[in-house]
Protein backbone atom coordinates (compact mmCIF):
# COMPACT_ATOMS: atom_id res chain seq x y z
CA UNK A 1 0.00 0.00 0.00
CA UNK A 2 1.11 3.54 -0.28
CA UNK A 3 0.77 7.16 1.47
CA UNK A 4 0.22 10.23 -0.34
CA UNK A 5 2.51 12.67 1.69
CA UNK A 6 2.10 15.98 1.22
CA UNK A 7 3.88 17.98 4.24
CA UNK A 8 6.54 16.62 6.55
CA UNK A 9 6.32 12.94 4.85
CA UNK A 10 7.92 14.41 1.54
CA UNK A 11 11.77 14.50 3.51
CA UNK A 12 12.46 11.26 3.85
CA UNK A 13 14.66 12.32 6.85
CA UNK A 14 11.63 12.91 9.15
CA UNK A 15 9.41 10.35 7.22
CA UNK A 16 12.42 7.80 8.96
CA UNK A 17 11.34 9.56 12.14
CA UNK A 18 8.28 7.26 12.11
CA UNK A 19 9.05 4.41 10.37
CA UNK A 20 10.46 2.38 7.47
CA UNK A 21 9.04 3.05 4.61
CA UNK A 22 10.05 1.79 1.02
CA UNK A 23 10.91 4.10 -1.98
CA UNK A 24 8.96 6.98 -2.07
CA UNK A 25 7.97 8.88 -5.64
CA UNK A 26 7.45 12.23 -6.47
CA UNK A 27 3.81 13.07 -7.41
CA UNK A 28 0.90 15.58 -8.13
CA UNK A 29 -2.86 14.69 -6.80
CA UNK A 30 -5.63 16.20 -8.29
CA UNK A 31 -8.87 17.48 -6.58
CA UNK A 32 -6.52 17.68 -3.18
CA UNK A 33 -6.00 21.80 -1.56
CA UNK A 34 -2.94 22.33 0.86
CA UNK A 35 -3.44 24.76 3.50
CA UNK A 36 -1.57 25.52 6.48
CA UNK A 37 -3.94 25.10 9.35
CA UNK A 38 -4.36 24.61 13.16
CA UNK A 39 -4.58 20.44 13.87
CA UNK A 40 -4.48 20.37 17.48
CA UNK A 41 -3.21 22.50 20.51
CA UNK A 42 0.09 22.45 19.50
CA UNK A 43 2.01 25.27 19.40
CA UNK A 44 2.03 25.64 15.59
CA UNK A 45 -0.09 24.91 12.50
CA UNK A 46 1.25 22.09 10.37
CA UNK A 47 -0.32 21.43 6.88
CA UNK A 48 -3.59 19.83 6.05
CA UNK A 49 -5.57 18.86 2.82
CA UNK A 50 -8.94 18.55 1.81
CA UNK A 51 -10.95 18.03 -0.94
CA UNK A 52 -10.91 21.02 -3.48
CA UNK A 53 -10.20 22.12 -7.10
CA UNK A 54 -7.07 22.33 -7.97
CA UNK A 55 -3.92 19.62 -7.06
CA UNK A 56 -1.09 19.01 -4.53
CA UNK A 57 2.22 17.86 -4.74
CA UNK A 58 4.03 15.25 -2.53
CA UNK A 59 5.20 12.02 -2.89
CA UNK A 60 3.50 8.52 -3.05
CA UNK A 61 5.62 6.02 0.01
CA UNK A 62 5.68 2.30 -0.11
CA UNK A 63 4.53 0.69 3.22
CA UNK A 64 3.92 -2.77 4.38
CA UNK A 65 0.69 -3.20 6.36
CA UNK A 66 2.35 -3.23 9.71
CA UNK A 67 3.43 -0.03 9.48
CA UNK A 68 0.22 1.73 8.79
CA UNK A 69 -0.55 2.11 12.76
CA UNK A 70 2.40 4.05 13.34
CA UNK A 71 2.03 6.44 10.74
CA UNK A 72 -2.02 6.83 11.74
CA UNK A 73 -0.57 7.84 15.24
CA UNK A 74 1.88 10.24 13.54
CA UNK A 75 -1.21 11.78 11.65
CA UNK A 76 -3.43 12.19 14.62
CA UNK A 77 -6.05 14.44 14.01
CA UNK A 78 -6.49 14.05 10.23
CA UNK A 79 -8.49 10.95 8.55
CA UNK A 80 -7.06 8.21 6.73
CA UNK A 81 -9.00 7.81 3.28
CA UNK A 82 -8.55 5.94 0.20
CA UNK A 83 -8.14 7.95 -2.62
CA UNK A 84 -8.24 6.98 -6.26
CA UNK A 85 -5.42 5.66 -8.27
CA UNK A 86 -6.76 7.43 -11.14
CA UNK A 87 -6.01 10.99 -9.53
CA UNK A 88 -2.29 10.25 -8.92
CA UNK A 89 0.57 11.36 -11.69
CA UNK A 90 3.65 9.91 -10.30
CA UNK A 91 6.42 11.80 -11.75
CA UNK A 92 8.35 8.53 -12.37
CA UNK A 93 7.06 6.98 -15.54
CA UNK A 94 8.72 3.60 -14.75
CA UNK A 95 6.57 3.40 -12.04
CA UNK A 96 3.05 2.01 -12.07
CA UNK A 97 0.85 2.25 -8.40
CA UNK A 98 0.00 -1.89 -7.64
CA UNK A 99 -1.85 -0.85 -4.54
CA UNK A 100 -4.24 0.97 -2.72
CA UNK A 101 -3.13 4.41 -1.93
CA UNK A 102 -3.96 6.46 1.27
CA UNK A 103 -3.91 10.30 2.37
CA UNK A 104 -4.36 11.89 5.43
CA UNK A 105 -7.28 14.71 5.37
CA UNK A 106 -9.29 17.13 7.10
CA UNK A 107 -13.05 18.09 6.97
CA UNK A 108 -11.63 22.29 8.21
CA UNK A 109 -9.11 24.54 7.72
CA UNK A 110 -8.51 26.34 10.92
CA UNK A 111 -6.47 30.00 10.58
CA UNK A 112 -3.07 29.16 11.91
CA UNK A 113 -2.55 32.85 14.87
CA UNK A 114 -0.01 34.03 16.47
CA UNK A 115 -0.63 31.57 19.40
CA UNK A 116 -0.46 28.67 16.65
CA UNK A 117 1.59 30.26 13.88
CA UNK A 118 3.00 28.30 11.32
CA UNK A 119 6.56 27.66 12.19
CA UNK A 120 10.31 27.71 9.76
CA UNK A 121 11.47 24.86 11.12
CA UNK A 122 8.35 22.93 10.03
CA UNK A 123 8.39 24.65 6.68
CA UNK A 124 12.48 24.21 6.64
CA UNK A 125 11.29 20.09 6.61
CA UNK A 126 8.89 20.49 4.31
CA UNK A 127 11.18 22.54 1.85
CA UNK A 128 14.34 20.30 2.49
CA UNK A 129 12.33 17.14 1.24
CA UNK A 130 11.04 19.03 -1.80
CA UNK A 131 14.53 20.28 -2.83
CA UNK A 132 15.95 16.63 -2.86
CA UNK A 133 13.54 16.29 -5.76
CA UNK A 134 13.98 19.71 -7.00
CA UNK A 135 13.85 23.48 -7.23
CA UNK A 136 10.76 22.95 -8.82
CA UNK A 137 9.28 20.78 -7.02
CA UNK A 138 10.11 22.85 -4.16
CA UNK A 139 8.41 26.20 -6.21
CA UNK A 140 5.23 23.87 -6.93
CA UNK A 141 4.82 23.03 -3.29
CA UNK A 142 4.83 27.03 -2.40
CA UNK A 143 2.55 27.69 -5.32
CA UNK A 144 0.15 25.25 -4.43
CA UNK A 145 -0.26 25.64 -0.79
CA UNK A 146 -2.68 27.97 0.83
CA UNK A 147 -2.41 30.27 3.63
CA UNK A 148 1.37 31.76 3.79
CA UNK A 149 -0.08 35.05 4.37
CA UNK A 150 -0.70 33.80 8.25
CA UNK A 151 1.69 34.44 11.36
CA UNK A 152 4.93 32.48 11.04
CA UNK A 153 7.43 32.16 13.50
CA UNK A 154 11.49 32.04 12.68
CA UNK A 155 11.93 29.20 14.86
CA UNK A 156 15.49 28.54 13.23
CA UNK A 157 18.01 28.74 16.52
CA UNK A 158 15.05 26.99 18.96
CA UNK A 159 12.50 24.36 16.87
CA UNK A 160 9.15 23.73 17.78
CA UNK A 161 8.62 21.00 15.26
CA UNK A 162 9.54 17.87 16.75
CA UNK A 163 10.33 16.44 13.39
CA UNK A 164 13.08 18.99 11.86
CA UNK A 165 15.46 16.44 10.04
CA UNK A 166 17.12 16.66 6.93
CA UNK A 167 17.79 20.24 6.56
CA UNK A 168 20.93 21.45 5.32
CA UNK A 169 22.53 24.17 5.63
CA UNK A 170 22.88 24.97 1.77
CA UNK A 171 19.53 24.77 2.01
CA UNK A 172 18.05 27.35 4.17
CA UNK A 173 19.17 30.34 1.35
CA UNK A 174 17.48 28.44 -1.17
CA UNK A 175 13.99 28.02 0.90
CA UNK A 176 14.42 31.55 1.88
CA UNK A 177 14.55 32.55 -1.94
CA UNK A 178 11.46 30.32 -2.70
CA UNK A 179 9.19 32.51 0.01
CA UNK A 180 10.19 35.81 -1.01
CA UNK A 181 6.63 37.42 -2.12
CA UNK A 182 4.81 34.77 0.42
CA UNK A 183 5.76 36.69 3.40
CA UNK A 184 3.04 36.53 6.25
CA UNK A 185 0.79 40.13 6.27
CA UNK A 186 1.01 40.18 10.32
CA UNK A 187 4.01 37.45 11.17
CA UNK A 188 5.10 36.81 15.30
Amino acid sequence: MYIFGYGSLINDESRRLTGETGKAFPALVSGLQRHWSKVSTAKMSPLVVREGSGYCNGVLIHIDDSALDVFDIREAGYKRILLDSERVKVLDDAFVIDGPVYVYVTEEVITPCTVQPVVQSYVDTVMAGCLRYSADFAQTFVTTTHGWQYPRLNDRSRPLYQRVAGVRSEDRPVIDALLVGWEPTAGV
